[in-house]
């Protein structure tokens, strides 16, 4: 990833807006990371994936939640539903 300081990132406008086509670009403030600029494609990429890895961690959170479950009734319940799943009344 390429550094630049905010003075020439204001200074190299263009230059700095070219290199985020091709990857993020760090800007620094005092030799600290202050920002990230990034195309819009690498940006709506990254929140894609942010997405999925977000439903992925709900997915496996319910899944635990529901395997560790003590509600009264869940064994007869997932029972009923197996039931109704083979056709059985």
């Amino acid at each position: 990833m390429r550094s630049y300081s905010l003075t020439e990132a204001r200074n190299q406008q263009e230059e700095v807006l070219d290199q985020a086509t091709l990857e993020p670009v760090l800007l620094t403030k005092q030799s600290q990371p202050s920002y990230v600029i990034m195309s819009f494609d690498t940006y709506k990429q990254l929140m894609e994936r942010l997405t999925k890895l977000e439903d992925m961690a709900l997915g496996e959170a319910g899944e635990t939640a529901l395997s560790q479950s003590s509600m009264v009734g869940r064994k007869s319940f997932v029972e009923s539903l197996k039931q109704l799943d083979n056709g059985e009344n």
